[in-house]
C-alpha cells in the first residue's frame, strides 16, 4: 500500500464534488481525523484518514510551499 504525505494548507480535489459547487478542500488538522475546510463556502468537516485516502483525487501544493 502507498503512503501518502499530506502537509498543513495543501489544496486537495475530491472525487465527489461539495453541494455548494466546488470540489477543492484546504487540510486544516492531520492526526487519525483529518479535518477539511470546503474553498467555496467555508464549511469544515472531519474525515478518517482511511475514507480520506479513497475520496482523493489529486493534491495542489501550496503556491508558497514551492517557492
Amino acid at each position: 500500500m502507498e503512503s501518502k504525505q499530506y502537509k498543513l494548507n495543501d489544496i486537495v480535489i475530491l472525487k465527489k464534488g461539495h453541494p455548494c459547487g466546488t470540489n477543492e478542500w484546504e487540510i486544516v488538522r492531520l492526526g487519525a481525523d483529518i479535518k477539511l475546510k470546503c474553498r467555496g463556502c467555508g464549511r469544515l468537516i472531519f474525515m478518517p484518514r482511511i475514507e480520506f485516502n479513497k475520496k482523493i483525487k489529486k493534491v495542489i501544493e501550496k503556491e508558497n510551499e514551492n517557492a
